[in-house]
């Protein structure tokens, strides 16, 4: 989860996109309540550098917070905006 100004400055997008530089498998969605929720799966190396971007997030980004947890692998393939 991440909080702050994060939703209409492209965060998704970006978001996707470095995940896939990362070859890191998941999704990113905006909740109503205004904060970001995504899920990461891949080599634990290349999900921390995605989990480090969050904290920053693009140029238009304000974030204020992120919220981490880990839970068992999905299986999941690619990186989708939902």
């Amino acid at each position: 989860m991440v909080h702050g100004r994060v939703q209409g400055v492209f965060f998704r997008d970006t978001l996707r996109r470095r995940a896939g530089e990362r070859g890191v498998a998941g999704w990113v969605t905006n909740r109503p309540d205004g904060t970001l929720e995504a899920v990461f799966e891949g080599p634990a190396d290349d999900v921390e550098a995605v989990v480090r971007f969050a904290h920053d997030g693009p140029r238009d980004a304000e974030v204020e917070a992120v919220e981490t947890s880990e839970e068992d692998p999905e299986g999941l393939a690619g990186f989708e905006i939902r």
